[in-house]
């Protein structure tokens, strides 16, 4: 699996995060029951999730601090080097009808 990238599918992007967190959960040796009953998640909503990608936000969150990942999670929403020219986009006085 390769770094996420603009060509694929926000489906696709949840069915990788899916596959991720299950490889972490048994590097953890966490059986989704534990990783449930530690992390205050459901043991349905985990299920769900490793099969489907799908989870509440918050519920993810939960996930990543007992795998030791939340951290990495907040660098999503880091300005990177080139957020002032994603500022001048949106910021920008010409703008098309």
């Amino acid at each position: 699996m390769g770094k996420y990238s603009i060509n694929k599918l926000p489906s696709e992007v949840l069915t990788e995060t899916a596959s991720w967190h299950r490889k972490l959960r048994k590097i953890a040796k966490l059986s989704q029951a534990e990783l449930g009953v530690r992390s205050g998640v459901s043991l349905g909503s985990i299920k769900r999730f490793e099969r489907t990608g799908r989870i509440s936000l918050e519920s993810f969150l939960k996930l990543l601090l007992i795998l030791n990942r939340l951290d990495k999670f907040e660098m999503v929403l880091e300005p990177g080097d080139n957020m002032d020219d994603v500022e001048k986009l949106f910021s920008s006085k010409t703008r098309r009808s």
